[in-house]
Parts: structure tokens; sequence; C-alpha cells
């Protein structure tokens, strides 16, 4: 595949995508994760579950976008090893499962200030467990086959 040949005849492409990749995950992932500890009434005191959404929602979409763009590049690099690899197919249901979930009920739940407090916690915890799982996914898709 001259894609893969393109990615993997270079030492310094691959590492350099999936910096980019890891370093835009965590700052996503942060960028939520501030929204959740806040719907869990810890962390940021200050500021409402939907002021946090507001000030960090486009920070979220750049790293998610990084994250999508990079991606795909990295399978690109050997398909076929994460087509077949248990840890990716499991990433991939979890950042599905977690994308949907963000953008659906996290935000709808985040933006109204008035949601019952039991809501606003059962949300975090989904939010918290679904990019959880996305990063250990991603962190054993070189320890499983």
């Amino acid at each position: 595949n001259t894609v893969s040949d393109a990615i993997n005849s270079s030492g310094w492409v691959f590492p350099i995508f999936e910096c980019f990749h890891i370093a835009a995950f965590a700052w996503s992932i942060g960028m939520i994760a501030l929204v959740d500890l806040s719907l869990l009434g810890v962390g940021i005191q200050h500021s409402k579950p939907s002021e946090l959404v507001r000030a960090t929602e486009l920070w979220t979409l750049i790293g998610l976008v990084i994250v999508l763009m990079s991606g795909p590049i990295l399978f690109l690099s050997d398909p076929r090893m994460y087509f077949f690899n248990s840890s990716f197919r499991f990433k991939m249901g979890a950042l599905a499962s977690a994308l949907i979930f963000n953008f659906t009920i996290h935000r709808k739940v985040a933006l109204a200030d008035g949601s019952p407090h039991l809501f606003r916690v059962l949300t975090a915890v989904v939010s918290l467990a679904l990019w959880v799982s996305v990063v250990f996914g991603g962190l054993f898709i070189g320890f499983t086959f």
C-alpha cells in the first residue's frame, strides 16, 4: 500500500502524527472533564457547567478535529493490524459512544442549569467512563492482537 509505505518510510512521520493525536485527545478530554467535574460539583466552583461548556466548546472541537484527522493517518500505517486488533475495535466503539453521548445527552444536561442533581451526576459519570474507555482502548492497542 502506497499510503502505508509513505507513512512508514520515515522514522518521524508516524511518531509526529501520534504526538498530535495524543496531545489533541488529552486536550479535548481535559476540556470535557472540566465540565464533568463541574457537573459533579467539584473543580471550578465559580462557573456553572453551562458556562464551562460555552467557554470550552471551541477548544474541545479543535482538539477533536485534530484527533479525527490524525487518527485515520495512524490507521493507514498498518490497516490490517488495526482492523483485527480487539483493543482498536473497542476504542472505536467507545469513541463513537463517547462522541454521540457528548454531543447529545451530555451537552443538554450541562447546558440546562436547572437539571436535577442526579441527572448531572449520572451524566458526568457516564461521560468520564466513556472517555476513559477510549483512552484505555488506545493504550492497549500495542499489547493486544
